[in-house]
């Protein structure tokens, strides 16, 4: 029976020029830059859709239901759209202004943080 151990190469050993495997020194291995598809991401550094497409995959039955409360909610802005037009337009304008401030807060906030 022969032992076969000095022959296996290991995934982080280097071969050198005549087959021989060569070990690599912590100095020889490339530095991890921000474009390494192995280095791990922050969270903080995602944009909100990636974030929301990053929490949808981790579950997808909470994204499952949160769509289905979107559309029983639609469903019912529609049925108040239909049974009281003028209180609905009335609490539309001010839904828009309201998302108009909130936009404005967002957009003045991220040119000061810079």
């Amino acid at each position: 029976m022969t032992d076969d151990a000095e022959d296996r190469v290991d995934v982080g050993d280097q071969i050198d020029a005549d087959g021989s495997a060569v070990d690599a020194s912590p100095g020889d291995t490339p530095p991890d830059g921000p474009n390494n598809p192995d280095v791990p991401v922050d969270f903080g550094d995602l944009s909100l859709p990636q974030r929301a497409f990053v929490a949808a995959v981790q579950n997808p039955t909470r994204g499952v239901v949160i769509v289905g409360l979107l559309a029983f909610a639609f469903s019912f802005y529609v049925a108040f759209w239909l049974v009281f037009p003028q209180v609905a337009a009335f609490m539309s304008v001010i839904g828009a202004v309201l998302l108009g401030i909130v936009a404005l807060v967002y957009l003045v906030s991220d040119r000061l943080s810079r």
